[in-house]
């Protein structure tokens, strides 16, 4: 049997907070201006800013895992969860990389898979994402070969061959 090697870990980038961040920046900006008629309402920012650290925190602890056999997914930031996937079961992959992933250098990797709990996976906003995808690629097809397993897609119209 042989031994699993980690060929890459990560998480997403903080960049995908942008959204939170810009909502949350506005409702802040509210609460201090409504703290200048109601000064206890700037307790308020208590709100904001722990629903910025949750975004944080939900972002930082997903941690996705490449060994040689599988795809571990982390995640979870009071109670921890991790999923697997066995690399024989990616069926395609592809890389999504909109205008602004292109600016910071981010890429998402979309992956199809057979696996009942996990029929698609997505990696969102990681450095590298191109050489990653590639880097799974490649480890997708040795362990097919070392397993000897090949995905085949069947057509849903009942197997009749004749369309």
């Amino acid at each position: 049997m042989t031994e699993e090697i980690s060929h890459w870990k990560g998480s997403s980038s903080q960049w995908l907070n942008l959204g939170p961040i810009a909502v949350t920046s506005v409702v802040f900006v509210g609460i201090l201006i409504g703290g200048l008629y109601f000064p206890l309402a700037l307790v308020a920012w208590v709100l904001p800013v722990g629903y910025l650290i949750w975004k944080y925190l939900e972002v930082r602890c997903r941690v996705f895992e490449l060994t040689n056999e599988r795809i571990r997914i982390t995640s979870g930031v009071i109670n921890q969860s991790i999923d697997e996937i066995e690399l024989y079961r990616v069926k395609d992959s592809r890389t999504i990389r909109p205008w602004w992933m292109r600016l910071t250098g981010l890429a998402s990797i979309v992956l199809e898979t057979s696996d009942r709990s996990t029929p698609v996976l997505v990696i969102p906003a990681i450095r590298e994402g191109m050489e990653i995808r590639e880097l799974l690629r490649q480890q997708v097809e040795l362990q097919r070969d070392r397993k000897r397993v090949r995905e085949m897609d069947f057509d849903e119209h009942g197997g009749d061959f004749s369309h």
